[in-house]
C-alpha cells in the first residue's frame, strides 16, 4: 500500500489540474508518480520538464530514447523498483528494445549477448556500475564506454542513470502502486518529445509562477486527504 495518498486530477487544485494537463501532454498520462509528487507541487512543476527531456528522444538531445530505456531498464531492475520496471519496459518495447533483450538486460547476459552491439553493451554496463556505485573506481568500465561515445554523449547517459536512481528511490520509499497495465501502456506513445510542448510548458510555468507564494501547498494536502 502507497505510504502517501496520490493527488487525483478531480481533487486537485486549479493549478495541479493545468499542471496535470501538462504532465500529459509530455509523458502521456498522468502517473502516480506524479499524482504524489504533486504534494509538494512546486518541486513537481519544476522537475517535469528535465524528467521529461532528460528520458525521452528529441532534438535536444544525442541519445537514442532506445539506448536511454536500455540503461533506466537496467537500473531500475538492479534497484528492484517494480514501479519503473513496469513502465519503463513498456516504454523500452515501444522504443525498440524487444522481450528477449528484456531478459537480457535484467541479467548479466547482456555482457557476452549477441542481442546488443558493443554501443548498447557499453550504455549498459555503465548503467549497472552507476547504479551499484562502482563506476568511479572502474576505469576499464569508463574506458569501454569511452570507446563508444563521445564525452557529451557519455554525460547524457551519466544523466539518465543518476536521475532514475534517485526516482526508483522515490517511488520504492513511498511504495508507489503500480496503475492498471492500461494506464501503464499509455506511457508507449511517448518515446519521442515534442520540444515545442517542452518550450509552451515552461512558458507556461513562468506566465504563473508566482511572486506571493499562497497557500497551494496547503490546499494540494487537503486535496489529498479528501481523496483519502
Amino acid at each position: 500500500m502507497a505510504r502517501v495518498p496520490v493527488i487525483n486530477p478531480e481533487n486537485a487544485p486549479d493549478e495541479l489540474r493545468h499542471f496535470y494537463e501538462a504532465v500529459t501532454g509530455l509523458v502521456g498520462r498522468v502517473p502516480n508518480a506524479y499524482r504524489t509528487m504533486a504534494h509538494a507541487p512546486y518541486l513537481a512543476m519544476l522537475f517535469l520538464p528535465f524528467q521529461a527531456a532528460n528520458q525521452r528522444e528529441w532534438p535536444g538531445v544525442r541519445m537514442s530514447g532506445k539506448i536511454k530505456e536500455m540503461v533506466i531498464i537496467k537500473t531500475s531492475h538492479i534497484n528492484g523498483c517494480e514501479y519503473c520496471y513496469a513502465h519503463n519496459t513498456a516504454l523500452g518495447e515501444a522504443a525498440g528494445i524487444s522481450h528477449d533483450q528484456v531478459i537480457a538486460i535484467s541479467s548479466d547476459d547482456y555482457l557476452t549477448s549477441d542481442l546488443f552491439d558493443a554501443r548498447e553493451r557499453a550504455a549498459i554496463e555503465w548503467a549497472e556500475h552507476m547504479t551499484k556505485n562502482t563506476a568511479a573506481s572502474r576505469d576499464d568500465v569508463y574506458e569501454r564506454v569511452a570507446a563508444q561515445y563521445s564525452e557529451a554523449e557519455i554525460v547524457e547517459l551519466t544523466l539518465i542513470c543518476s536521475m532514475f536512481n534517485m526516482i526508483n528511490r522515490f517511488n520504492d520509499s513511498l511504495k508507489l502502486t503500480i496503475e492498471d497495465q492500461s494506464e501503464v501502456d499509455k506511457i508507449r506513445g511517448t518515446v519521442h518529445i515534442d520540444p515545442g510542448n517542452i518550450k509552451t510548458y515552461l512558458r507556461w510555468l513562468a506566465d504563473n509562477w508566482p511572486d506571493d507564494f499562497d497557500d497551494l501547498n496547503e490546499r494540494a494536502g487537503a486535496a489529498a486527504e479528501e481523496a483519502a
